[in-house]
């Protein structure tokens, strides 16, 4: 008798939480959804956010269009450019070569690329962690002249090479496109393969992102956002050669295989811990002044709180996600506008769990 008492008493706890963390959750939603509906509108182009909470999505939602032309909506399986989300991809390309003792961070660049100027002295550490005064070459004026061509890595690091240095290597902090062209053009020395091979068979195949790939604009890719500016009016955006942003931004992907990407990265699913490690420790300059930036994460914090994140633009696209490792809390937007940065939305996103923590 006393049993079934107990396990009557039991059902109804059980009964009340189960309703208050509906009740949470259903709250959580509208204030994501309040936020959202704010900024992309149903005729506009769109966005795909997600939430996940210890890898479970609990927030998974589509807005606006993924055509403006043809009338497409958005569908939250759309993939889309990321730009600079691609670091995180090739500085765990590095970490992969390290374990397997083919490169070392510590290595100066002219180890792989002998003829680089002052290569003795900038190593791969600088270049992942955007300290080695490399000029960007993003910045450079004569870009148009070559933005159109298919150039192969070399080429792009001829490019820029010889350009005047911005400081000398551990200096300063500051972010740059041109080490990571390097980094990716390093990836295929070292490994023997292209950087679009190394990225698909060491992470995209072993963690089953079948929707994340190295951009193609004449491919036809199944789910496709188009990618839109809008200065006055919506245009369909400036295509330029993929070879260009290459290994600094030229990745494809959803917000479910970006899911899939952190959990790889916080279970140590490619590499062990202590090298996943050396990505989000915070590093110093040569006169030791902290920097906020891993090995192709920004290390910062939110109310208070740590965080990794990153974002990314390229022409017609934004995307942006941040990780609460002590909330083990993802989120991520990625948007079809350079127009519509999700950067701060989503960092507004994440502050609702941290307030309510």
């Amino acid at each position: 008798m006393i049993s079934k008492y107990i396990l009557k008493i039991t059902l109804i706890v059980t009964t009340i939480i189960c309703l208050q963390g509906t009740a949470i959750a259903n709250e959580f939603t509208k204030k994501i959804d309040h936020l959202l509906l704010e900024k992309f509108q149903p005729n506009a182009t769109g966005a795909v956010f997600l939430v996940a909470k210890d890898g479970v999505p609990i927030y998974r939602k589509a807005f606006g269009k993924a055509n403006i032309e043809l009338d497409v909506d958005m569908k939250a399986n759309n993939v889309f450019q990321m730009g600079s989300m691609t670091k995180q991809f090739t500085a765990l390309s590095i970490l992969i070569l390290h374990e397997q003792k083919k490169l070392d961070v510590n290595d100066n660049i002219a180890k792989y690329l002998p003829n680089y100027p002052n290569g003795e002295n900038i190593t791969l550490h600088h270049l992942l962690t955007h300290t080695s005064g490399i000029k960007d070459f993003t910045k450079m004026k004569t870009l148009w002249a070559v933005a159109k061509k298919d150039l192969s890595p070399q080429e792009l690091v001829d490019f820029f090479k010889n350009e005047p240095v911005d400081f000398n290597p551990g200096e300063k902090f500051k972010y740059n496109n041109s080490g990571y062209a390097l980094l990716g053009h390093i990836v295929e020395i070292a490994s023997g393969e292209t950087y679009e091979d190394f990225v698909e068979k060491q992470i995209f195949k072993k963690l089953n992102m079948k929707d994340s790939r190295y951009a193609n604009d004449r491919e036809v890719i199944k789910n496709r956002a188009y990618g839109y500016h809008n200065k006055g009016q919506y245009t369909n955006r400036v295509m330029v050669s993929l070879s260009i942003p290459y290994s600094s931004g030229s990745l494809m992907s959803t917000v479910d295989d970006m899911l899939t990407w952190q959990q790889a990265i916080d279970k140590h699913l490619l590499v062990k811990q202590s090298t996943v490690e050396m990505a989000f420790s915070k590093y110093r300059l040569n006169n030791g002044e902290p920097i906020s930036y891993g090995y192709g994460w920004h290390l910062k914090d939110l109310n208070g709180v740590p965080t990794r994140e990153h974002g990314g633009s390229i022409f017609g696209f934004k995307s942006m996600g941040v990780y609460i490792p002590s909330q083990n809390l993802y989120v991520i937007g990625l948007t079809n506008c350079d127009c519509n940065s999700p950067t701060q939305i989503t960092r507004n996103i994440a502050a609702l769990f941290i307030e309510n923590s």
